[in-house]
């Protein structure tokens, strides 16, 4: 049995962002909000419009770096000098 936690618009909002970003895995959804891959699915299907949607979808559908299984490098992560700091899932001002 899992507990699913109501998001707010401010989640959905940093869910999506997530799932755009080449270099954010669903496992890093997962382990902020505790979306599995499919929900993410299903919460973008919902929240955006079809045709957004589909362009997502075309874009991610085997994509490696959304897999933490099947990307080529283990450590570290690239962060652009432009990037906000995420503390607490909260984005802070620069």
């Amino acid at each position: 049995m899992t507990i699913k936690k109501e998001l707010n618009n401010i989640d959905k909002d940093r869910i999506i962002e997530m799932a755009w970003e080449d270099r954010t895995t669903f496992d890093a959804i997962l382990m902020q909000f505790g979306l599995k891959e499919q929900e993410v699915i299903n919460l973008m299907r919902t929240e955006m419009k079809p045709s957004s949607f589909k362009m997502w979808r075309e874009r991610v559908q085997g994509r490696k770096t959304k897999h933490e299984k099947l990307r080529a490098f283990r450590e570290g992560r690239f962060k652009c000098s432009m990037q906000r700091q995420i503390n607490n899932n909260k984005i802070s001002k620069r």
